[in-house]
């Protein structure tokens, strides 16, 4: 089994940063959908990351050999391409049927799942101070997004399939997540991820039609290639900080996304009333997030 490297915090600073990017990234994608169709936005997505990526690691002579894949096993490649790529089309789907906020709330289960794979799989342990953090963090989330989850209760027929793509891809992803760890045993993380988003780019090719990119407006094609430089960013943040933190402490780091989400959601619509639906808090929705927070740090700071 895969060990980190010991250097937590910067594990934790590459967890952070990829809480920002995950964080706007739902508002971005939900711009970007407004002018073009899912599959064509993934695609590209995967496709700008894997040909960035591949420039940088030439230029450092440092694009993966073929002898280096030959101790790698082939089915785990597989299982993180297609369930990455699964996730991605899913949680776009998704979004694009309900909301930021909701979206992000319910992708949640994805970096919770993963921590407990880490548990199961690595054998990694939460001490009893983590486990009241796990109780601190659900309360939380459950008094955070309360409004949230009443309007999944009472949707409608299209907003509550669009919820089950979303729980899905965050199952998608929590596998993903842990073939890409194990895998961390015989490549490193910019080389699983070149890999990755190769494959993932060459399955989205054949439904996407490249023609209406250059259809969108300004705003949607900066979207879009924000949308695409996060991909690569903050998949890069993330794989790196599973080499050195433990999966379930960056799991944990990951459960404040939402909270990005919800303020820059706030933000958006304070300076651009017409271009997101306005994010309205109570009381209790502060206070939820202020347990949300203490939760996350409690489990990612807890000393085994």
């Amino acid at each position: 089994m895969h060990e980190t490297s010991g250097r937590w915090r910067y594990g934790l600073a590459l967890s952070l940063l990829t809480v920002l990017l995950w964080g706007v990234l739902p508002i971005s994608l939900s711009i970007t959908l407004q002018g073009l169709d899912v599959f064509t936005l993934t695609w590209f997505r995967f496709l700008v990351s894997f040909c960035l990526l591949a420039i940088y690691l030439k230029s450092r002579g440092n694009l993966p050999t073929f002898s280096q894949f030959s101790s790698t096993s082939p089915k785990l490649v597989f299982i993180a391409t297609i369930f990455l790529a699964i996730n991605y089309i899913l949680f776009v789907k998704g979004l694009d049927i309900t909301t930021p906020a909701n979206a992000e709330v319910l992708i949640q289960l994805a970096p919770l799942l993963m921590g407990f794979g880490g548990l199961f799989f690595f054998k990694e342990r939460y001490t009893l101070f983590q486990w009241i953090g796990i109780s601190i963090l659900t309360i939380g989330f459950v008094l955070f997004f309360n409004e949230q989850f009443s309007n999944l209760i009472t949707a409608q027929t299209t907003y509550v399939y669009g919820s089950g793509l979303i729980v899905l891809a965050a199952i998608a992803w929590s596998i993903y997540a842990l073939a890409q760890k194990q895998l961390l045993q015989s490549l490193s993380s910019p080389h699983i991820m070149l890999v990755i988003y190769g494959g993932c780019a060459v399955i989205f090719a054949f439904f996407a039609n490249p023609i209406k990119i250059f259809t969108l407006s300004f705003l949607q094609g900066g979207m879009l290639i924000f949308c695409a430089l996060n991909t690569l960013i903050a998949y890069g943040a993330f794989a790196e900080a599973l080499e050195h933190w433990q999966a379930s402490r960056v799991s944990a780091v990951l459960a404040l996304a939402p909270l990005v989400t919800l303020l820059s959601s706030w933000l958006v619509s304070k300076l651009s009333p017409n271009l997101i639906a306005t994010e309205h808090f109570t009381m209790l929705g502060i206070f939820g997030a202020i347990l949300v927070v203490c939760g996350s740090t409690a489990i990612a700071l807890g000393k085994n």
